[in-house]
């Protein structure tokens, strides 16, 4: 890796707030329907983040956020059975000044300056900004996109009229093999810009292609963007997993990273729906916080 940083700074946007369930947050006995559809309780609200990378090779984004439509138009979800299920696993509350462009305007960015925006997964909390995407080129996972395929998409929380917009780049990629040490036990990866500054590694579990992003800069903590492989960086430093998906695929993925800590012992996680996330993205990079929201 250079000794120079290719990275000028790492800043947090808000793109709103999601209330979601307790067993969503920390799997417990219940299985998931049942939770779904008997739970009365939800959590405080949680921030629904996107992180914005100045990266010398471009402005990087990893996850563009939800859509303020989703709580404008009543159109936004599906209707029936579907839509039901949406409204028990999760409630929003985004107002006019909590878009990506308004959050990136606050950086000094407008979304056509976004070269890259990396999405973690294809659930529609983290492709709503897709829309103001189109002079980017957009990467997924190819496990990822092939879920659009598959049967009964949007009961899985894949809504392809909001991902698969006319007009957008998008990169389907596989991560290749590396022999890289400071990526141990990941024995695959895709490097963004070449340099071992951007690094993404395949964490699934949550969706079957879903991805996380190491930030790796000379003498500052790493960073790990961890999506939706957990919604507390505490539980995942306890090996807990959320209640929404593969708990198996879960498990292995947050122990691959729990076992990064040994040659990191400093690693910041950073989750999409942490309350503490733009806090330690702060004290990490030695900034004053840059949590871009109204």
């Amino acid at each position: 890796m250079n000794v120079t940083d290719p990275i000028r700074r790492v800043s947090v946007v808000s793109t709103g707030q999601v209330q979601i369930r307790p067993d969503h947050v920390a799997s417990t006995w219940r299985p998931a329907i049942w939770w779904l559809l008997a739970s009365r309780r939800w959590t405080g609200p949680r921030p629904i983040n996107a992180y914005v990378i100045e990266h010398r090779d471009g402005l990087v984004l990893f996850d563009s956020g939800q859509d303020r439509a989703s709580v404008t138009d009543p159109g936004y979800f599906p209707g029936g059975m579907t839509g039901f299920l949406y409204g028990r696993l999760a409630r929003f509350e985004i107002s006019p000044q909590e878009t990506l462009s308004t959050g990136l305007d606050r950086l000094g960015y407008a979304a056509g300056d976004v070269k890259t925006a990396v999405i973690s997964h294809l659930h529609q909390d983290h492709i709503g900004g897709l829309a103001e995407l189109s002079h980017s080129g957009i990467i997924v996972s190819q496990a990822e996109w092939d879920t659009l395929s598959a049967p009964l998409p949007e009961m899985r929380g894949l809504m392809r009229r909001h991902i698969d917009l006319p007009g957008l780049r998008w990169h389907k990629i596989t991560a290749e093999p590396t022999d890289d040490p400071g990526l141990a036990p990941f024995r695959s990866c895709h490097d963004l810009f070449g340099d071992g500054s951007l690094v993404l590694l395949p964490t699934p579990g949550h969706t079957p292609g879903s991805m996380s992003l190491l930030v790796r800069r000379p003498g500052l903590p790493p960073l790990m963007m961890v999506g939706d492989l957990t919604y507390d960086a505490r539980l995942l430093e306890t090996g807990h997993v959320p209640g929404v998906g593969s708990r198996r695929r879960l498990r292995e993925a947050t122990a691959m990273i729990n076992t990064m800590r040994r040659h990191y012992p400093g690693l910041v996680i950073l989750p999409a729906h942490d309350p503490g996330a733009a806090r330690r993205l702060a004290q990490a990079t030695g900034q004053a916080p840059t949590l871009a929201t109204a």
